[in-house]
């Protein structure tokens, strides 16, 4: 009988094994990746710890002295891409920089590790002190909406205006969902990820069909989920160490600002947020609207958690008539 059963534990474990190398999907290769979505105007600048950044930096570099650069964090697995219709427009008039952000993108992981909200902040004052950037306006969506309040709660001298997109960092009304630390929400990417276990399989076994569902259920525009934005976001995710990373970043507590700290930023602020956001509901916006003190916060109607993709033509035109107003201060 005890080896009946052994025979069958044999089996089941060669099954589990050939399933897991027919399933597995690899990290991408660094090399091809870089050449895919790396190419001009593309640069990889080192920074502290190790950590070489992948960004991009347009627009008129000498430009006038009154005219502020803006610097573009994007969210929680996702990359410097996702601000491509804002770089295109807002270039035209201001230098305007994005990079990929630690455990994202060609970036890749963080040599120590360190996906604290701290070092987050602390990397953005590496990109901008290698880029000659005194001060600038900080933009960020979703998590890099958070790691934008973070780094203005550290250097409030710093930053001349914040533009925050759907973003955490803040403490969240009860019923508010993350998408990128301790709680679930509607989206099955985040919630694998925080299933211990499960998530280190995800590490290993990362389908495309995963990375299309997890996108079309953080967004009211679906039109935007492209094939090529799929891809990009499925390959990249499968940059090396960028799903220990995610893995990592999720395991870890969720961070927020106090509201004394996030009160304290008296620089101009502009919240946009989608009224569909299921994974931050509005009402956290509305929050930061009210403790920040000064702040204007626009609502889009039928638009999800990516207001920079699923509305670009009208975000666009709301940061351009925030800026006008901002630069005739």
């Amino acid at each position: 009988m005890m080896k009946w059963v052994l025979r069958i534990v044999g089996v089941l474990i060669a099954v589990l094994v050939i399933a897991f190398f027919i399933f597995r999907t690899p990290d991408t290769d660094a090399a091809e990746m870089r050449a895919k979505y790396g190419g001009a105007p593309s640069q990889f600048v080192e920074i502290g710890g190790g950590v070489t950044v992948h960004l991009r930096d347009e627009g008129p570099a000498d430009g006038d002295a009154d005219v502020p650069a803006i610097l573009l964090l994007h969210g929680s697995n996702a990359d410097l891409h996702t601000w491509q219709p804002w770089a295109d427009a807002l270039s035209q008039t201001h230098r305007v920089i994005r990079f990929d952000q630690v455990g994202h993108g060609l970036t890749g992981a963080d040599p120590a590790q360190d996906y604290s909200r701290t070092n987050y902040a602390e990397d953005i004052r590496e990109v901008a002190d290698a880029l000659g950037l005194d001060s600038f306006i900080i933009g960020g969506n979703s998590m890099g909406g958070k790691h934008a309040l973070a780094f203005a709660v550290a250097y409030p001298e710093r930053v001349d205006g914040m533009i925050i997109v759907d973003g955490s960092g803040g403490q969240l009304p009860a019923d508010a969902q993350e998408d990128d630390d301790d709680k679930d929400s509607g989206n099955i990417g985040f919630k694998i990820a925080r299933m211990p276990g499960i998530n280190l399989i995800a590490e290993q076994i990362t389908p495309r069909s995963l990375i299309a569902q997890s996108l079309e259920q953080s967004v009211s525009v679906k039109e935007i989920v492209t094939q090529d934005m799929i891809d990009r976001y499925w390959e990249l995710l499968r940059y090396p160490g960028n799903r220990a990373a995610t893995m990592a970043r999720f395991s870890a507590n969720y961070e927020p600002m106090t509201e004394a700290e996030i009160a304290a930023l008296d620089m101009p602020a502009l919240i946009l947020w989608g009224e569909e956001d299921r994974l931050i509901p509005v009402a956290a916006g509305r929050w930061l609207d009210q403790v920040l003190p000064s702040s204007d916060l626009i609502v889009y109607p039928a638009i999800g958690h990516l207001p920079q993709e699923e509305a670009a033509d009208a975000t666009i035109a709301d940061v351009q008539e925030w800026l006008t107003k901002l630069e005739q201060e």
